[in-house]
C-alpha cells in the first residue's frame, strides 16, 4: 500500500497537467478553440509553476532538462499560447 501511495505522489503533478490538458481538447473538440487554446496554455503554465516549486523527485517526468531551463521553457510556452489565445478575435465579429 506505501508504493501505491508514494507512486500516486509522485505522478500527482503529472495527473494535474494531464487533466487540464483533457479540458483543453474537449473544448478543442465542442468547437471552441479559443478557449482550449487558452485552457491549453494554462496547463503548460501549470507543469512550468510545478516544476519551480516541487522538489525533481516530486514532479516525476515533469524534470526533462535543468529546472531553470524546463521553468523557463513551459512558462514562456504557456503565455505565447495564452497570449495569442487571449490575441485573436473570434470570427464573424466586427
Amino acid at each position: 500500500m506505501d508504493r501505491w501511495v508514494r507512486f500516486a505522489r509522485r505522478n500527482l503533478p503529472l495527473v494535474a497537467v494531464t487533466v487540464v490538458i483533457a479540458a483543453a481538447v474537449v473544448l478543442v473538440l465542442a468547437d471552441r478553440w479559443r478557449r482550449g487554446a487558452f485552457v491549453f496554455g494554462g496547463a503548460t503554465i501549470l507543469a512550468g509553476v510545478l516544476r519551480w516549486v516541487l522538489a525533481p523527485e516530486q514532479v516525476g517526468v515533469l524534470a526533462v532538462r535543468s529546472k531553470g531551463f524546463d521553468v523557463a521553457a513551459l512558462l514562456l510556452v504557456g503565455g505565447a499560447i495564452v497570449a495569442l489565445a487571449v490575441s485573436i478575435d473570434p470570427l464573424g465579429t466586427g
